[in-house]
């Protein structure tokens, strides 16, 4: 069966069920209250449910959409009715961050149960990897984990995962890009065959459809419209030359509206380039690129998520393994290689029902992209007038075609001058 939910649904929040409506463990019910969560977001209401019943599930839907706990609650409320608990659960996650915070987030939503996990991934030195391996063997009700190092871990012999009861992997089109199919596959033969298979992913391409036929039981399917950035992200479109997009930046981030702010850049090289500009100019700003080691990583993302950093810089690495909320703007700095990228950084705003603010600087040679962006999520992004004193602004001259998406058809000319300004961000709403 496959359940298509609109992204953004009718229903008023008065009208929308509660958690309370699903049938969770009290405990669970508990933390959420304590944590201020009554409404489950559409895809939390749909896979619930089927979770809950012990089938597989086929979801589609994006970070930001509250998956994590799509999959986490009823999970937790399952281990708590179990009657084998140690290694019950296994969740194959792309990156270290992104099991990090899975981590942190099955820590918060179990916080009045007695339900524990232990996040398993590579990037450490010999310490961690013992640390993590002393763990292991000590057990944990669920375990996170990135490929490769699970790998290691199970190809050391000491421990097995014969009683496992429930297998996720979470951004499973993503674990795919980079190469993990067979690693998925290896660590799946190790698996027992009756157990409950969940998969996650942004993107429902062919090769995630082939993945479920192979690991997965009569699924249910439950898509939450994908591909559309959120209805309160409030995109914007600068076309620029590239020597004036750094003091556009400059402009951009002297608005003290902006609190959290997300820039992306094209490459590792740019990504550092910037920083050290930006640095140069006083303006407080961290770089996040594989070249640092795992503890600098780390201390950048707690430091971003207090609030003590306000900006940070870094690759499409972000784009996915980045869990924050309150981030109010995203600026690519550079345009996205592809369309379904764009949608991925500016979806680390507006999160939870908040609001935010989406720029994107775009140069002749990008043309051609935005094209695709806006033929993707079928709207035409607004262009924005430079602010005054930055000189001539290219232009779009249509040349055949037209509306939203028709970048392809169009050349890049010289245009007016500067003198607008930027918009500034909706008040943020309070998160459900």
């Amino acid at each position: 069966m496959s359940t298509i939910i609109p992204t953004n649904p009718s229903e008023t929040p008065q009208e929308r069920i509660t958690f309370d409506d699903l049938g969770l463990d009290y405990d669970l019910l508990d933390g959420l209250d304590v944590m201020g969560f009554r409404h489950p977001t559409p895809i939390q209401e749909k896979a619930i449910p089927i979770i809950l019943d012990g089938k597989d599930l086929v979801a589609c839907a994006q970070t930001g959409t509250g998956k994590t706990a799509a999959f986490v609650l009823p999970i937790i409320d399952r281990i708590l009715n179990a009657e084998h608990r140690h290694l019950n659960t296994l969740i194959l996650t792309p990156t270290r961050e992104l099991a990090q915070q899975i981590d942190q987030q099955v820590e918060g939503l179990s916080y009045y149960t007695s339900v524990n996990s232990l996040a398993i991934y590579g990037g450490g030195d010999g310490h961690l990897w013992e640390q993590q391996h002393k763990a292991l063997r000590h057990g944990a009700d669920i375990i996170i984990a990135t490929p490769g190092r699970l790998i290691s871990f199970l190809s050391s012999g000491n421990f097995k995962l014969d009683s496992l009861q429930h297998l996720v992997l979470d951004e499973a089109d993503r674990m795919l890009d980079m190469g993990f199919f067979d690693d998925i596959m290896r660590i799946v033969s190790m698996l027992p065959k009756k157990r409950q298979t969940l998969l996650f992913s942004a993107t429902m391409p062919p090769k995630i459809r082939q993945l479920a036929s192979t690991i997965l039981q009569n699924p249910e399917e439950v898509t939450l419209s994908i591909s559309k950035p959120a209805e309160k992200i409030d995109q914007q479109v600068y076309l620029v030359y590239d020597q004036q997009k750094e003091p556009l930046l400059r402009s951009i981030l002297a608005d003290e509206q902006y609190q959290s702010i997300l820039v992306f850049c094209s490459t590792k090289d740019k990504v550092k380039e910037l920083n050290h500009t930006l640095r140069k100019l006083h303006i407080p700003a961290k770089a996040f690129h594989s070249d640092l080691e795992q503890a600098e990583r780390e201390d950048i993302m707690r430091d971003f998520k207090a609030k003590k950093l306000r900006i940070l810089v870094g690759t499409d690495v972000l784009s996915r393994g980045i869990d924050v909320d309150g981030i109010d703007l995203v600026i690519n700095y550079d345009a996205p290689p592809d369309a379904e990228d764009y949608v991925h950084r500016i979806g680390r705003t507006a999160r939870a029902e908040r609001t935010g603010t989406a720029i994107t600087f775009i140069n002749e040679k990008d043309m051609r992209r935005l094209g695709f962006i806006e033929r993707l999520i079928e709207r035409e992004i607004p262009r924005k007038t430079l602010p005054e004193g930055m000189g001539e602004q290219p232009v779009f001259k249509a040349t055949g075609g037209g509306g939203g998406g028709g970048g392809n058809r169009r050349n890049f000319r010289k245009g007016g001058k500067g003198g607008g300004g930027h918009n500034r961000p909706r008040q943020q709403g309070p998160k459900t």
